[in-house]
Order: C-alpha cells, then sequence, then structure tokens
C-alpha cells in the first residue's frame, strides 16, 4: 500500500467517530421532538457515543495486541454496523442511546488502531508528521459532516444520517479487507488478558511523559467537546444561524484541517516540542481574551468576534491534536496498540465528563463553552510543563 493511499484509509475509518458526531448535529432538534426529550438531554445522543468509545479503545488496542490490527479493525466497523442499526429501529430515546454507545464501541477501534498502525511504521517526528497527514484529511468529515447532515435532512427524517453511517462503514470495511496491510508480525504479539492491559496502565501512569501528554490533550478535547455538545445550539439557535450553521461550523473547523497539514510539514523541521510549546501558550492567551469579551457582552459577543477568537483557536487545536499525541506515544513502541488505549481511554473520559459539564451548563449564551475553553487549556498547559519542562529548550 502506497503513502496516499495508507493516509486515505486511515482518515476514513478513524473518521467514523467524527462522522457520527458531525453530520447528526442538525438533526438534534429533530430527534429531541419526536423522541420527547428536552434541549439539554438531547446532548446524549453525543454523550452516549463518547462513552463507548472511552471503552473500546480498552477493548480493541490490548486486542489487537493479541491477534493484529488488521482483524481488530474489521471487527471493530462490524460493532460500530450494528450500533448504526439499533439506532435506527430505537422505539424510544432510550434504545437510541444503546445504539449510539454501541456505534461509539465500533467507532472507537478503527480510531485507536489507527494510531498504534502509525506507531507500528514510524516514530519521533515521522510519526507525527504521518498523524498530522491523517488528521488533515480526517478533518474534512467535520467541515463537511454537519452539511452533509443537513442534506440528508433535505431527503429524509433523521434516521437517514445513520443509513449514511452505514454505508460510509460498508465502504470503510471493504476497503480494509482487500487492502489494509497486517503492521504487526506475530512475532511482537501478546496474549490477551486483564493482567496484560493492567500493567500497561501502571507503565503509562508511572511514565511522567506519558502521564503528563495524555492529561494534557484531554484538557483540550475536554474544551472541544464542550464545544461540539452545544454548538448547535449557540450556533444555530442562540445566533439564529438556521440553515446556516453547518457552513459556519465548518469553517471553523477547516482551520484545524489547514493547521494540521501545516504541522505535516514543519513538525520534522521544528520539532513536536517547540509546536507544541507555542501552540499552548498561544491557545491559552487567545481564550483568556475570548473569556473576557464573551463575558462583556453578557454571553453573546457579536458573531464576528467568535470567528476571530476560535478560528485562531482551532488551529492551535490542529497543531496540538498530532504533537501531543506523539509525544505521549514515543516511550510506548514496545506496547503499541495496549498503550494507545490506554492513553486514548484516557483522554476520552478527561474529555468526555469534562465536555459533558459545559455542554449542560448551556444557558443560552456562549459563556459556558468559553470558560471552558480558557480553564482546560489553562490545565492543559500546566500538566505539559509537567510532563517535562519543554520551554526551557533551545
Amino acid at each position: 500500500m502506497g503513502r496516499v493511499e495508507f493516509v486515505l484509509l486511515l482518515a476514513l475509518s478513524m473518521s467514523l467517530v467524527a462522522l457520527s458526531i458531525d453530520a447528526v448535529l442538525p438533526a438534534l432538534s429533530y430527534i429531541g421532538e419526536e423522541m420527547r426529550v428536552d434541549e439539554n438531554r438531547r446532548q446524549l445522543v453525543i454523550g452516549a457515543l463518547f462513552v463507548g468509545f472511552a471503552l473500546a479503545q480498552c477493548i480493541f488496542g490490548p486486542l489487537s495486541d493479541s491477534i493484529g490490527r488488521r482483524r481488530s479493525m474489521l471487527f471493530a466497523v462490524g460493532v460500530f454496523l450494528i450500533g448504526c442499526l439499533v439506532s435506527i429501529f430505537a422505539p424510544n430515546f432510550e434504545v437510541m442511546l444503546i445504539g449510539r454507545f454501541i456505534q461509539g464501541l465500533g467507532a472507537g477501534g478503527p480510531r485507536t488502531l489507527g494510531v498504534a498502525v502509525i506507531r507500528d511504521r514510524f516514530e519521533g517526528s515521522l510519526m507525527a508528521k504521518t498523524l498530522s497527514l491523517v488528521m488533515t484529511v480526517f478533518i474534512l468529515v467535520p467541515v463537511l459532516g454537519p452539511t452533509i447532515g443537513q442534506v440528508v435532512l433535505t431527503f429524509a427524517a433523521w434516521r437517514g444520517i445513520f443509513w449514511m453511517y452505514v454505508v460510509v462503514a460498508l465502504v470503510a470495511v471493504t476497503w480494509m479487507w482487500l487492502r489494509l496491510p497486517e503492521t504487526l508480525p506475530p512475532s511482537r504479539r501478546h496474549p490477551f488478558h486483564l493482567g496484560r492491559i493492567g500493567r500497561a496502565v501502571l507503565e503509562v501512569v508511572r511514565t511522567r511523559v506519558s502521564l503528563g501528554y495524555l492529561l494534557a490533550t484531554g484538557f483540550i478535547y475536554s474544551g472541544f467537546i464542550g464545544y461540539l455538545t452545544s454548538s448547535q445550539q449557540v450556533l444555530q439557535e442562540a445566533y439564529g444561524l438556521g440553515v446556516y450553521f453547518p457552513v459556519v461550523f465548518g469553517l471553523l473547523a477547516a482551520s484545524i484541517g489547514v493547521s494540521s497539514f501545516v504541522n505535516s510539514q514543519l513538525v520534522v523541521r521544528l520539532g513536536m516540542h517547540r509546536l507544541a510549546r507555542g501552540s499552548l501558550a498561544t491557545f491559552f492567551s487567545i481564550s483568556v481574551l475570548f473569556l473576557i469579551a464573551t463575558a462583556a457582552f453578557d454571553g453573546l459577543p457579536p458573531l464576528w468576534v467568535v470567528f476571530v477568537a476560535m478560528v485562531p483557536m482551532f488551529f492551535c487545536v490542529g497543531l496540538l491534536f498530532g504533537n501531543l499525541n506523539a509525544l505521549a506515544m514515543q516511550p510506548m513502541g514496545h506496547i503499541a496498540g495496549t498503550a494507545a488505549a490506554v492513553i486514548g481511554a484516557g483522554q476520552t473520559v478527561i474529555s468526555a465528563g469534562l465536555g459533558s459539564l459545559v455542554g449542560q451548563s448551556f444557558d443560552g449564551t456562549a459563556l459556558p463553552f468559553a470558560a471552558g475553553f480558557c480553564c482546560f487549556a489553562g490545565c492543559s498547559l500546566l500538566c505539559a510543563y509537567w510532563a517535562e519542562p519543554w520551554w526551557r529548550r533551545a
């Protein structure tokens, strides 16, 4: 498999999570009306998926260390398809949430194993570069996801979005079946048992670099998920964007894709530490100014202020995703699959919990997610410094 096809396949398989989140955002109000749930409770459509996503990483990472990456990814996409069907035929909101949980279980497999596959083939700056290239393609999903969901809604009810998930998953699993190579040879595999998972958890926790960057990434994700869970309410309802919500959402998300590509070009020359240092400091500084501006306008600053603040913040997020994950994984090459699972699960548990708190705090303004960005950016900066004081380096 050539480099371009390798990047495209991993981006498609890893994007099942992002597609499951972003394409359904324009349908949340319709789901809430049909299933008679209030506007904050309907955010659980996103939250349930993240719970399954967190658990999946604890399962599929160690499983792939035992039976190989390829078979584990194929099995995970099969689980995702089952979750889609449960949600499609759900008679009530509770059953739908079960389907979303199963979707998260399935989508979490390729998302975690994609990182492990990259770690199998690359290390150091080359690993960060490849991750950034995957993220560059991957980010097309958040950019286009809400628009795709809105287009589906013009021709079908909200369940049509879940049928679209089925089609994309079938394309991904067929492509994997035909083309994905196995990157973990039998000589490097380990038996699947809970004791080994426990030891991997302890190794990650005891390795200051991995734990510090795990926490730093988890906090960055927390602010981002807080925005994701409340973006439809803030942009579409509070700002009255209506059908233009996918356009604004996509423009904001595009800055992450641009920065991921920029990172892939710069990381080998400048190094992960220097890019992470500058991005975290810039992100925190802008988030403080954004919070002050939001508070000054009673929670709803002009939309142009939101753009001026969030475009560079999201640009920094794109730089941080690849670099912080690569830094966390760097000492874990000997247990890449299990370590990717532990690190990914830890990040998801932190971000899903804290991000959901931000979403549930929605009060008709942008103030909760602005405060979340500021608070979590500061926490991330402290955790990264604790991991290793890289700003003292040349």
